[in-house]
């Protein structure tokens, strides 16, 4: 009999998720926006996955030379022209998604992985633990999240690797504060007061209870801060403190064509876009996500 309850129980959880799945999944593809932002971003993964295929010249992208094509316009032979090392701008590009894509995703995740546990823990002990948790989280957040970065990649040295080292050290405070609050919200609610009287262990109940209500509010930050990321990223290597040539980056190839804007437009223009169209494509779909998995914003 108890079998056979709870048998029953497990399949009404499973259908109330399976509906609340369905019905979240309608509300984000009635936004046409994040559908759009969203068939981007998945073209975008394919083409940096499949860049050595289906790149015009796949020696040119990865960063060879060609220096009897130099600053060919765009035509049907360089459909985006050619840089001032000529190599063809269009497997350059190609080439130039894996970057922003890897570090993008990369930091994103090591925030998360850092910041919404301290401010679970934060937000759920309180008093002393709090305290020092958030001092510390005051301290990286009284600087600029970009300044903080540049003066890290200075330290530690150009490369993608110290650009991923820094946008972390420099970023992981906003989702330590934004969990933080979430979870100073719940300590007190009946079910989490009910898990504690039971003898539920404090980290448990933070794990269990406090840190899946924040999935939501994380979720649509994380899509939102990886536009911000690969912005963070290209302006790094614009300064020469991120990716060096001969690498395919995109924010790279808008330094290396900013001296012949006025003449040779295209070598850094198409960079440009691509970081436009992907920077964009993500707020849609965190526009979207939002609609879908903040309460206040469902009708």
């Amino acid at each position: 009999m108890t079998t056979s309850s709870s048998l029953s129980d497990w399949r009404v959880r499973h259908q109330a998720s399976l509906d609340e799945a369905r019905y979240n999944a309608r509300v984000f593809f009635k936004d046409k926006l994040a559908v759009v932002g969203l068939v981007i971003i998945v073209v975008t993964i394919a083409v940096a996955v499949l860049a050595p295929h289906i790149a015009p010249y796949p020696a040119q992208g990865r960063g060879d030379s060609n220096l009897k094509e130099r600053f060919q316009a765009p035509s049907t032979h360089h459909l985006m022209g050619t840089d001032n090392q000529g190599r063809d701008i269009l497997s350059r590009v190609i080439y130039g998604a894996r970057i922003p894509l890897i570090i993008s995703f990369t930091v994103t995740a090591v925030i998360v992985i850092i910041g919404v546990p301290l401010g679970g823990i934060a937000g759920y002990y309180g008093g002393r633990v709090d305290e020092v948790v958030m001092r510390i989280t005051d301290v990286f957040l009284a600087f600029p999240s970009l300044i903080l970065a540049i003066t890290f990649v200075a330290f530690l040295g150009p490369s993608i690797r110290n650009v991923m080292i820094a946008i972390v050290v420099s970023w992981w405070p906003w989702y330590t504060r934004l969990v933080r609050g979430v979870a100073v919200s719940l300590r007190e609610r009946p079910y989490v007061e009910a898990a504690r009287t039971m003898g539920v262990r404090n980290l448990t109940i933070i794990w269990r209870h406090i840190l899946p209500n924040a999935f939501g509010p994380v979720i649509v930050q994380m899509t939102l801060d990886i536009g911000t990321v690969i912005l963070a990223a290209a302006a790094l290597s614009f300064i020469g403190l991120g990716a060096q040539a001969p690498t395919a980056e995109w924010g790279l190839m808008i330094s290396e064509g900013k001296d012949y804007i006025l003449q040779q437009w295209w070598i850094g223009t198409f960079a440009g876009l691509a970081i436009f169209i992907l920077v964009l494509a993500f707020n849609f779909v965190g526009d979207g996500l939002r609609d879908v998995l903040d309460p206040r914003s469902k009708r």
